[in-house]
């Protein structure tokens, strides 16, 4: 013993929990050689029956040190004395039943097992040394022995790998997985390889952790079997290292010591240990845990792979958008039989389709663009020949409102006129619309109505409409700035070129319709969709302008001479022409007479005035534009149609559900 100690002295709970693992684990080899060796004999053979005796004695001797040292309790010199004289009998017990063992003919593997059996219980009554050290992490685990203790054979730190034997178990029925087996005692080590490779599964040691650090560090393992007591680095500190790195967190680890008591259970939980098996253990047991274990890495490598394959997805997602995807970038997803493969062949399908509408819509916009350019050469001549004879409300060199320095004539509407102008606050050109007095003057309600629906609309932001800026007042003049653009209108496109091709025509209304979409979501109804409040620029970029405005002229109809006229009627729906609520499908309507004009080169109704072609709107079908025109494909043409029906329910619920029939189309 160490220290000078008398019989009486009690042991403290850390010596008590050393002694009680030293005694232990000369048992622990007892009851693994002696089971591996029952299980390879026949059942009800002398050496069955001599080996279940070895086994009976070991569970005796189990009880006898857990009495006398328990996990929990007082213990004193002088009970570790009583148990070492105690178990002079159960030693001379084992070692006589080993003597019967290698009686008659053995082989050598036999052999050699019987006499571990026979080390191991010699060891049973030594006195063991008392040498506690502190944990290597630094917490307040139990103690463990020294490098050196009095029981158990050290080996050299050295790793093997182990398979199991041919024939050793039916291959159904054999256990799959790489395991590490870590313990400073080589007949532990043995004891549980021989047992885990005769599982089937494929095993490799290591001595001690830092060497089972730098295994883990090369080599891929299923499972690591951790002792917790060696010397330099003890199991809870080799298990933090196992835990701390993101390439080892995700392998299970079992923890298995002959310590038992139940603070180093739970601090073997706490570290991050998937189970615990206290030595010796139950070969069911230890068989059981193991699965299980193998089980919970099995389902984790499954979810890791299928978040790996997810984030292919995610980055497939990302080449869409850049335009950048190639067909078969997920051919390895698509052939998995699960959720996952199915989700890649639906995205790779829609990936091309979407490739191949993109492909169709660039070569739309490049042939508008053609147009527009044609058009707008041409235009250009007639616009400056018309302007001089323009007697405009501004002229070039006027400043409005000591802000907007005006630059020239742009054009002329029903709602007044619009001019180009340099905002000197903000130092770039601006689009200046006049507003006709009478329209505001005179009805406070109406005037005030027209400021909220042009606060509205200033809250709509898409590249394809014309940004609303402010609403002015200045020399007796009512103006509205909006975003200039460089280009022309619709009816100037279509007054030059006549009508668009389909893939024109096509382009005209994706952008027109994605227009109406945004403004519709902002509770915007345009409410005068025509080809005057539709510019284009020298990219065949489409802007609809004049949101908030159209409801001025809407509401001061009643008011004026011409009536509906203000309202353009030959692109009124139905129901807006006889006074009734409207919502975003009255723009639908108007955006089918747009693209019909487009095709065909002119509106579906025509009349001699305004009375006769109200009247053809709210009764008389159109000709349908595969039939008005040429080279129209028949499902563009029965789309026109359904936008033109006089039922708004008849037409598409919204300017979503229409992009999406567009770019079927396309």
């Amino acid at each position: 013993m160490t220290g000078q100690r008398t019989m009486g002295d009690a042991l403290t709970a850390e010596s008590a929990g050393t002694l009680r693992h030293e005694l232990r684990t000369p048992v622990n080899h007892i009851v693994g050689y002696a089971e591996m060796l029952r299980e390879d004999s026949a059942d009800g053979s002398p050496e069955a029956a001599t080996l279940g005796s070895i086994l009976g004695i070991a569970r005796e001797v189990l009880e006898r040190i857990n009495t006398a040292l328990p996990p929990s309790g007082v213990a004193t010199e002088g009970d570790l004395t009583a148990l070492l004289t105690a178990l002079r009998d159960p030693q001379a017990r084992v070692l006589a039943a080993t003597v019967t063992l290698l009686a008659g003919e053995r082989d050598s593997q036999f052999v050699a097992d019987v006499g571990k059996i026979a080390e191991a219980a010699k060891k049973l009554t030594d006195p063991p040394r008392i040498t506690p050290r502190t944990s290597g992490n630094g917490g307040n685990g139990a103690a463990g022995p020294s490098a050196s203790t009095s029981h158990g054979s050290k080996a050299p730190a050295n790793a093997g790998a182990h398979t199991a034997p041919s024939g050793a178990q039916p291959e159904s029925s054999r256990a799959t997985g790489r395991l590490l087996v870590v313990d400073d005692v080589e007949d532990n080590r043995t004891v549980l390889t021989r047992r885990l490779v005769k599982e089937g599964y494929s095993v490799e040691t290591a001595a001690d952790g830092r060497q089972a650090l730098a295994m883990v560090e090369r080599a891929e393992f299923d499972l690591v079997l951790l002792d917790v007591m060696m010397p330099e680095m003890d199991g809870f500190e080799v298990l933090d290292h196992l835990k701390a790195s993101p390439k080892t967190r995700g392998i299970p680890v079992i923890m298995i010591s002959a310590l038992d008591d139940m603070a180093s259970v739970v601090r073997c939980i706490e570290h991050g240990a998937e189970d615990y098996l206290p030595k010796p253990f139950d070969p069911v047991l230890l068989r059981a845990r193991i699965g299980a274990s193998l089980e919970k890495k099995r389902l984790h490598d499954r979810q890791a792979d299928y978040l790996r394959q997810v984030s292919v997805v995610i980055e497939a997602a990302a080449t869409v958008e850049q335009g950048t995807y190639a067909a078969g970038a997920l051919a390895a997803l698509t052939s998995r039989d699960d959720e996952l493969g199915r989700l890649a062949r639906v995205f790779d399908a829609m990936a091309l389709g979407i490739r191949a509408r993109e492909g169709r819509l660039r070569e739309q916009l490049r042939e508008l663009r053609a147009d527009v350019s044609i058009a707008t050469s041409e235009f250009e001549t007639l616009k400056g020949a018309a302007a001089a004879d323009q007697d405009d409300l501004l002229k070039p060199g006027m400043v409005l409102g000591n802000r907007y320095e005006i630059l020239g004539r742009v054009g002329r509407g029903g709602m007044g006129i619009v001019y180009r102008a340099l905002d000197r606050e903000l130092g770039e050109d601006v689009a200046v619309k006049t507003i006709r007095q009478e329209l505001l003057s005179g009805d406070p309600v109406l005037a005030e109505r027209f400021k909220s629906e042009i606060r509205l609309a200033r809250r709509i932001s898409h590249r394809n409409v014309v940004r609303t800026h402010d609403l002015g007042e200045a020399d007796g003049i009512s103006f509205v700035t909006m975003e200039f653009i460089h280009g022309l209108t619709m009816r100037e496109l279509l007054s030059t070129r006549g009508k668009l091709g389909v893939a024109s025509t096509l382009a005209v209304a994706r952008q027109l319709v994605e227009a109406l979409a945004v403004a519709h979501a902002a509770g915007v109804i345009h409410r005068d969709v025509k080809p005057e409040n539709v510019l284009l620029d020298g990219d065949g970029v489409l802007k609809v302008m004049d949101f908030g405005i159209a409801r001025l002229a809407e509401a001061s109809s009643s008011r004026t001479q011409s009536g509906m006229i203000v309202g353009t009627p030959a692109y009124m729906a139905p129901e807006q022409l006889v006074g009734e609520e409207i919502d975003g499908r009255a723009d639908l309507y108007a955006a089918g007479v747009v693209i019909y004009e487009c095709l065909v080169g002119r509106a579906p109704f025509q009349a001699p005035n305004a009375v006769a072609l109200i009247g053809k709107v709210l009764t008389t079908e159109a000709t349908p534009p595969a039939v008005a025109g040429v080279d129209i494909p028949p499902a563009v043409s029965a789309l026109v149609m359904r936008l033109l029906s006089k039922d708004p329910a008849a037409r598409p619920a919204n300017a979503v559900e229409l992009l999406e029939l567009l770019a079927e189309l396309g």
